[in-house]
C-alpha cells in the first residue's frame, strides 16, 4: 500500500513541475535574503556588501545537485584592522614561570665586582667572626670559591646585609616580581655544617 501511495505521488509530481518549481525558487530566495542579511552584519564599517546578482530565469537545480562556480565568484576577505595585544594589568608572557623573583637573570648581564656583585640567592656563609669593635663580621662565599667578608648595612646585588648573629647572616632581599605584593624579603643563611 505504502508503494502504491509513494509510486502515485511521483507521478503527479512528473505530470505538474509547477509546484515543486515554486517551492524550490521560494528556497533559493529566502536563502539569497539571509545570505545578504548575513553580509551586511559582517561588512566592515557596517556598510552593506553587494548582493549576489543571479539571473532571473535561471532553471532551479535537481535536488542535491551543487551549483556551478566560476572563477569571478570568489570574493577576498575584508582586510582587517590587526591584531594589537594590550598588556593592562596582565604578566610578561616572556618571562619564565618557573624562574621567579632573585632567579630571573640579570638585565644586561655585567655585575660589579667583589660584594656588590653577589646575589643572595649564591652566597655561601662560611663563617662569623666578633669583631674588637662590637659585632659580628661575617665571611661568605661567592660561585667562584673567593671568600669576602661582609658587616651589616653592606650592599649586595640584591639586597643588604640587615643583621649578623653567631651563626647564621639575615639578608634583605629586594624582590623582583611583578606579581608579589611584597618587594623585599628577610633571607636567613645559617653556617654551613661543614664548615664549623
Amino acid at each position: 500500500m505504502l508503494a502504491l501511495t509513494l509510486a502515485g505521488a511521483t507521478q503527479a509530481a512528473a505530470q505538474n513541475p509547477a509546484p515543486a518549481l515554486a517551492a524550490a525558487r521560494d528556497a533559493r530566495a529566502k536563502t539569497e535574503t539571509a545570505q545578504q542579511k548575513n553580509s551586511e552584519a559582517l561588512a566592515p564599517g557596517g556598510q552593506a556588501a553587494p548582493a549576489p546578482q543571479t539571473p532571473a530565469a535561471a532553471p532551479a537545480a535537481p535536488q542535491g545537485a551543487q551549483p556551478p562556480t566560476t572563477a569571478g565568484d570568489k570574493t577576498p576577505p575584508a582586510p582587517g584592522a590587526g591584531y594589537s595585544y594590550d598588556p593592562n594589568g596582565r604578566r610578561d608572557p616572556f618571562v619564565s614561570l618557573s624562574a621567579r623573583g632573585s632567579q630571573l637573570p640579570v638585565p644586561g648581564g655585567a655585575r660589579p665586582g667583589g660584594v656588590p656583585g653577589l646575589l643572595v640567592s649564591e652566597v655561601t656563609v662560611k663563617g662569623v667572626l666578633k669583631s674588637p669593635k662590637g659585632g659580628f663580621i661575617a665571611l661568605v662565599q661567592a660561585p667562584d670559591n673567593r671568600t669576602y667578608t661582609v658587616r651589616t648595612g653592606d650592599k649586595v646585588f640584591d639586597g643588604s646585609v640587615r643583621a649578623i648573629t653567631q651563626d647564621a647572616v639575615v639578608f634583605s632581599q629586594d624582590v623582583n616580581d611583578p606579581l608579589s605584593l611584597v618587594k623585599q624579603r628577610e633571607v636567613r643563611k645559617s653556617i654551613r655544617p661543614e664548615a664549623r
